[in-house]
């Protein structure tokens, strides 16, 4: 269930299911920016038609901005924003027109849709940009108009589907300030899918990973990090006897490792601070007549975390589309 209540929720979904989607429960609050991963074919963009009407669930509820989805699917999509994986903004008109005209199509007056345009144009950075077409700008610059056409109706909660997909490194930073930017200003929900992880951990308060229709974890980037997944320690020593003589000590003078590889002479050890236990390890080493040739540490990714839970990689390019 999805569902959204005023300022305290913004939805909740209960046993959601369609296609896809086997099953999803799932609240949101209010003014959050929720992250939701997961390979092809897991259910994510299924999951976003859902919720903004845009595909009829087959069982479960889902209530968006405080009104359910499949019985008041008008006053949902008067409260919420979408913003697809392709462009929204026509080509027939000008950047400015195309905002003024969507403002129409929710009613307002063509004085106020002007002067929300305006506004959009200065808080985007497209006021450079008004009088010309949509087929003309940057792919940087058509993505924010599509952000901007979203935001035309002051919507409580803003979807968005991959919004930086297919982005240069520098086109998907500039995105991002615009969205932070959002929530500075109008408090707006932001509930996105992206494929680039390090968005997820770095912008999104909260993390949703979904596998096969199914939330498979929920938390923190961090938490899910640190549970999940954890530091590691990687050594590489001079012989394979070495190595797996390094491993045994691993189980003995790391914190409660939850796991201990060996890869030739590369002897990989999951602890829980890693920075930490890397000083007492090496010592242990030592007296084991074990020399280290390299030793490094590393914080797990959400990758990690979803190898954890499945096996396999989130970013698997052999997953179903």
């Amino acid at each position: 269930m999805i569902h959204a209540r005023a300022l305290t929720r913004v939805f909740t979904v209960k046993k959601e299911t369609v296609h896809a989607v086997r099953g999803i429960d799932l609240d949101v609050e209010a003014g959050s920016l929720v992250a939701l991963l997961g390979p092809n074919g897991a259910g994510k963009s299924t999951t976003l038609r859902m919720l903004t009407t845009l595909l009829p669930p087959s069982s479960g509820t889902a209530t968006v901005a405080g009104h359910d989805v499949a019985r008041e699917p008008a006053r949902v999509r008067a409260r919420i924003g979408y913003v697809g994986q392709k462009s929204s903004a026509g080509e027939n008109f000008q950047v400015r027109d195309e905002l003024v005209s969507q403002g129409r199509c929710y009613g307002m007056t063509t004085a106020a849709a002007a002067e929300r345009a305006d506004e959009l144009l200065d808080l985007l950075g497209l006021r450079a940009q008004a009088r010309r077409k949509p087929g003309t700008l940057s792919g940087g610059q058509r993505r924010r108009l599509d952000i901007a056409l979203g935001l035309v109706h002051r919507p409580d909660l803003l979807f968005l589907d991959e919004p930086s997909t297919g982005l240069d490194p520098r086109s998907r930073a500039d995105i991002w300030e615009h969205i932070t930017r959002l929530r500075e200003v109008y408090g707006t929900t932001l509930f996105m899918t992206t494929h680039y992880l390090e968005e997820a951990d770095t912008m999104a308060e909260r993390v949703v990973i979904v596998d096969g229709g199914r939330i498979i974890a929920d938390g923190t980037a961090g938490r899910l990090k640190n549970e999940l997944a954890g530091d590691h320690i990687t050594i590489t020593t001079r012989t394979e006897t070495e190595a797996a003589t390094a491993a045994a000590v691993a189980a003995s003078v790391t914190e409660a490792p939850d796991g201990v590889t060996v890869d030739g002479t590369t002897v990989r050890v999951r602890v829980a601070r890693a920075p930490a236990a890397l000083p007492a390890y090496l010592r242990a080493l030592e007296e084991a007549g074990v020399g280290a040739a390299t030793a490094e540490t590393a914080r797990p990714t959400l990758d990690d975390v979803f190898l954890t839970l499945t096996g396999r990689s989130l970013t698997d390019d052999d997953l179903p589309a």
